[in-house]
């Protein structure tokens, strides 16, 4: 017989999981939906008295209660901030647990607490300030909600108040949840202990060997799909995603499964259960992964000028000439050797671009994680400052071209565009943050800044085979262009993937990209 044992995000206890328990019961399953200390479970000393290692214990008194019979495998589910309780547990007991079920939850680390998966970074910043002694978290008096985001409820010193009903999107997409199923989750919501986000997460490598599986809600912002193009890109944190004993499914709705679709997701976790599940496919050993595969265009092999985090690609032509920067996307881990303005794409856009008589520029910036967005942008806005200031350059005349995960920095270029700005340009972009990315109510959301982009020339490249949460926000995007009469030229590549200028080496691609580069050198130079 299988056991589940299900352990509940922040802010939620057990209730959350009666429906997907009733339907794993039915179907024969012994279920324990785990009611953590303070969270609907034993109240525990004030917030301050309750950290990560009193949840690990009640998860460990679960498992311990479990007889030990022969065919009782245990299979722990861990939804959001859950899956660091479970994680620790199944540590200090991996030879009981048959299996972990990450849901729509992060993979946690050794010595970092649960604070670090708070998507909000504003938040974040609050939650560490709070703790602090003598912290008041922006209401002036410590220990109390006031000013704070979430403050729906009731909380003592030590606690973080619950959101209040119209909040939970800063906590996960909240699509799919029946109104009445919000409600329920508002009403029942409890404070959550700080310590239980501030304490870091304490592992021997005992939990490595255990099975996993992961369920990726994609109305939240992640997909199988995404996952395997990080695995592709090389990122070796992410290689052992690709092992034997690790899984995945998707679930298309938002962060709470539980209460949007408890059928399906009982169905799912009978089946992770049984070993089923997709597995992906390791990054190719025998040829470099796709981001560092050859451009497919062939441009000249022009010289570069590296100054700072900067290179110029410089034209044979006399004089001032104008430029097009190359802005790459992400995150990009910090210690990811070659940096990206090292790479194909980014070196054969420029080189194009200087074998057409202007200037090529490509540059770093430390989109590092989505929290990063801010630092990325003035990154970026520094660089452009200093190519304008060059006198190869005529600071007149610049087109900005984006790429990715960099899509998001656009909004800062379109909510108030410069006169020296004579085209932005974007391919396969990101233009609306993700659910998950705690960015809604950020500066960085393109699909609402198009509003003011006034007449701008926007030259945007549209791959046909786009992972669909990326897909959704291009669409977006382009809806609220059409609404604000933005100037937008659509290049379509039908057959094309993200990232098509390395993968798809086709005709359609490449007449893709002469088509997107004469556009954006025609508003250059007209």
């Amino acid at each position: 017989m299988t056991v589940f044992i299900l352990v509940p995000g922040v802010f939620t206890g057990a209730h959350v999981w009666e429906e997907t328990a009733a339907r794993l019961a039915a179907a024969g399953a012994d279920v324990h939906a785990v009611a953590l200390t303070g969270l609907g479970g034993p109240p525990g000393e004030a917030g301050g008295g309750i950290d990560l290692e009193t949840h690990i214990a009640d998860v460990l008194a679960v498992i311990d209660s479990v007889g030990t019979t022969a065919g009782r495998e245990i299979v722990l589910v861990g939804h959001d901030y859950g899956i660091h309780p479970v994680l620790g547990a199944a540590d200090r007991r991996a030879e009981r647990i048959a299996r972990i079920v990450h849901l729509d939850a992060g993979i946690p680390q050794d010595g970092v607490p649960a604070l670090a998966a708070v998507p909000d970074r504003s938040l974040r910043e609050r939650l560490v300030a709070r703790a602090e002694p003598g912290g008041s978290g922006g209401s002036g008096e410590p220990g109390r909600p006031g000013g704070w985001p979430g403050a729906g409820g009731a909380a003592r010193a030590g606690e973080l108040p619950p959101p209040a009903h119209d909040e939970w999107p800063r906590w996960g997409s909240t699509a799919g949840v029946p109104g009445a199923a919000l409600d329920r989750l508002t009403a029942l919501a409890a404070p959550q202990p700080l310590g239980t986000l501030l304490q870091p997460l304490r592992l021997t490598g005992a939990v490595a060997d255990v099975p996993t599986t992961g369920v990726l809600c994609t109305g939240n912002g992640t997909s199988i799909g995404m996952v395997q193009l990080l695995v592709d890109a090389g990122d070796p944190a992410l290689q052992r995603l690709t092992g034997p004993g690790v899984t995945f499914f998707e679930l298309p709705t938002g962060h709470w499964p539980m209460l949007s679709c408890p059928a399906e997701l009982a169905d799912v976790l009978l089946r992770a259960a049984s070993g089923e599940g997709h597995r992906l496919r390791p990054a190719d050993a025998a040829e470099p992964p796709a981001h560092l595969r050859p451009f497919l265009l062939d441009v000249p092999e022009l010289p570069r000028e590296r100054t700072g985090n900067i290179d110029l690609y410089l034209p044979g032509a006399e004089g001032p000439r104008p430029a097009v920067v190359f802005v790459h996307g992400g995150p990009v881990p910090a210690g990811a050797r070659p940096t990206p303005r090292d790479w194909p794409t980014l070196m054969g856009y420029a080189r194009y671009a200087a074998g057409q008589g202007v200037v090529g520029v490509t540059l770093d910036h430390r989109l590092h994680d989505v929290a990063d967005y801010e630092r990325a942008a003035a990154d970026v806005a520094a660089a452009v400052d200093r190519v304008r200031a060059d006198p190869r350059v005529d600071a007149d005349r610049v087109a900005l071209w984006f790429f990715s995960g960099g899509g998001p920095i656009t909004a800062d270029w379109l909510a108030t565009p410069p006169a020296w700005l004579r085209c932005l340009a974007a391919d396969y972009p990101i233009l609306a943050p993700l659910p998950n990315w705690g960015l809604a109510d950020s500066r960085f959301h393109p699909a609402r800044a198009v509003a003011g982009a006034g007449d701008l020339p926007i030259v945007l490249i549209r791959v046909g085979r786009e992972l669909p949460e990326i897909a959704a926000t291009v669409q977006e995007f382009l809806s609220a262009a059409e609404d604000h009469g933005a100037a937008v030229e659509v290049v379509d590549v039908p057959h094309g993937r993200h990232g098509f200028e390395t993968l798809d080496l086709t005709d359609e691609s490449r007449g893709a990209v002469r088509r997107a580069m004469r556009s954006v050198l025609a508003h250059l130079t007209g």
